[in-house]
Formats: structure tokens, sequence, C-alpha cells
């Protein structure tokens, strides 16, 4: 079966201006490729993959809504791209919460981390940012998608700005995110920040190398398992924690760590979903992040 062709360009939004034209290039979704997109149709959000995995960002329409920035998985099983034939089908009511033999998208997010999400760590707790409130694409080729989210957000009479610069690859389970986070118009130097998995049940393994610089998760949902994790330089690693407060989607297991001198981060975040039959046990996973941390 052959799917519509999608439509990949460089294009850039604000909340002032979510219309955007780009220099398109033309990729058959029968053909693995990297992708993003905004969707506009679909409450802003932002949704990027490769053959291995999928992610939405939540955009300006849900502001005053949960969600916030957390990454949400979409857990697919075939190699080409699903992320525009899931919106369309969605919209004409065949629901992306249902498997219907390619993946679907069962994770809750909400107001967590979700699978690689950023929060500051003030006072012991994390302080999420909004949603992103601008985006851009960088590049849009097969083999890999750069783009830009941007969020903007206040906290104790503070302004804190992150342009997080998030890169997909072929082939690759983990998406690489650099973010450049600013505090009141300035370079944010050691800011201290949490990179966050959410745990959804307390029964949901923990494993870490902090050695080799990963943390993951591995939980069970509707049947089948699923690995997160997150990898960063083992040296920017400054201790790892466990919320573990039995409350909705607010139970994480975070890194933290803190901006270098430039107020950069780079870290790498990801999943491996049993269905698709490639990352089926909690050892394949954790062997997975620690060959990943190395080539990394």
């Amino acid at each position: 079966m052959k799917y519509p062709t999608i439509l990949l360009g460089i294009a850039l939004c604000t909340l002032a201006n979510v219309s955007c034209t780009a220099a398109n290039r033309d990729t058959s979704t029968t053909e693995s490729s990297t992708h993003a997109r905004f969707v506009p149709e679909r409450a802003d959000d932002f949704a990027w993959e490769n053959d291995l995995i999928a992610f939405r960002a939540y955009g300006p329409a849900l502001q005053a809504k949960g969600e916030d920035s957390g990454f949400d998985c979409w857990l697919k099983r075939v190699p080409y791209p699903i992320v525009e034939k899931w919106y369309a089908e969605n919209a004409a009511g065949k629901s992306y919460h249902t498997d219907h033999g390619e993946g679907y998208d069962p994770y809750k997010v909400g107001s967590s981390r979700g699978c690689g999400g950023l929060a500051l760590w003030i006072d012991g707790k994390m302080v999420s940012s909004n949603v992103f409130t601008k985006w851009e694409i960088l590049k849009s080729e097969r083999e890999e998608t750069v783009f830009v989210l941007s969020y903007e957000w206040k906290h104790g009479g503070d302004t804190y700005t992150e342009a997080k610069q998030i890169s997909v690859k072929l082939g690759e389970r983990m998406f690489k995110s650099t973010s450049t986070f600013k505090k009141n118009g300035q370079l944010a130097a050691n800011l201290p920040i949490a990179i966050g998995l959410v745990r959804h049940h307390t029964t949901d393994a923990v494993e870490k190398d902090l050695t080799q610089g990963w943390v993951a998760t591995w939980e069970t949902i509707d049947g089948s398992d699923l690995g997160t994790g997150v990898v960063i330089d083992p040296k920017r690693i400054d201790s790892l924690h466990v919320e573990d407060s039995g409350k909705k989607l607010s139970d994480h297991v975070v890194l933290l760590t803190k901006t270098d001198a430039k107020g950069e981060l780079e870290y790498y975040a990801g999943y491996g979903w049993a269905r698709a039959k490639e990352i089926t046990t909690l050892e394949q996973w954790t062997r997975y992040l620690t060959q990943f941390s190395k080539s990394h």
C-alpha cells in the first residue's frame, strides 16, 4: 500500500504567525525517513520521528491547559513515517490512541517530564516551563531532521528562556537535545537542571549506570513493555533523584546537572518498545543505552 506523499521543508513559526511557507521536498511515506512538523490542526503539537521512534511536544494552543514542556512518546512499530498519517486518520475518526497495526500513543504525559523533558531544579523541586512558544525547522533530510523549540516562562520574579535544538537521525533510538538557557536575558551558566523520565507506576523499574551516563525506566503499558532512557556525558551528572510521591504523573527519575559556561546543556532521550520486536527486555534496553553512550 502506498501512503500519501508528505512535504518537508524549512519554516519558522511564532505564536503570532502559525501559518508558514516553506521550501518543500517530497518524501514517500513508504520509505524510512526522519520527519518533523508543526501540527496546528491538533492543538499546535510539534511532532518528529525516524524509522524507530516518534515524539511530540505541546504548543501554544495548550498554554492554559495541563500540558507543558514534557515529551510524549508515540510508539511506532513500522519503519516508514507515521506522523502525517496518524494525525490525518485521527482527524477522520481513527484514533491514534488505538494500535491499528503500526503503533499508537498510549503514553501519558500531562504536566510530567514525559520522556526526557527538562525542568529547573530549585530548592529540591522541579520547576517546569510552559508549552513552546516558537518553532523553527533548520534541516529536513531523509537521514536527519533538526529543529528548534523555544520556551519562555517566569519564576520567582525572573524570566527564563530555553532554545531547545533537537536532532533526530535515521537508525537511532535517541534524539539529541541541545538547550541554551537564559535568565533575564543573560546566558544562564551553572543553572541547575533536571532531566526527567516519568514513572507511570510505582512498580516501574529504574536502572542506571552513571559511569556510562545513562538512566532508564522499564514499564508495562497495555500488556507490552516499554523502556525509556536519557544519556548524557557522565562528567555532567551531579546526582540522580527519584521522586516517589504516588501521585498520578508526579513520580519521576531525574538526572540532576547544570548548564555549562555558555548556558548550554546537551543530552539524548529515547525509547525501546517491545511490540516493535527489537528491544523486548530490560537487559536489551540497558545494553543499548550503554552502547549508545560509548559511541556518542
